[in-house]
């Protein structure tokens, strides 16, 4: 039985074949990082925000796009806040 012969040479062209096929990944990924930056930061914004206003429950209204202010409609009456007297609020007799 022979022995195959493994030269140094081709030990070689492996490691720089796997080297070069690993760098390209990286330098795609990084390319398509550094390309798409806003709108991957965009996706995080709105699933960060989804799920802090997802864990608040129904009271926001589920039906408000996200962001939106709850207002109250202006058919409905509005509380007012009391008008303060005048002086340092000592009563008087």
């Amino acid at each position: 039985m022979k022995c195959p012969k493994i030269s140094f040479n081709s030990i070689a062209n492996v490691i720089s074949i796997a080297s070069g096929v690993s760098l390209a990944g990286i330098i795609g990924v990084g390319s398509y990082v550094y390309l798409n930056k806003d709108a991957i930061i965009d996706d995080i914004k709105d699933a960060a925000i989804e799920s802090v206003v997802g864990g608040m429950g129904g009271g926001l209204g589920g039906s408000l796009p996200v962001g939106a202010p709850d207002l109250a409609s202006p058919t409905q009456p509005q509380a007012s806040a009391p008008v303060p007297s005048a002086g340092l609020g000592v009563p008087t007799f």
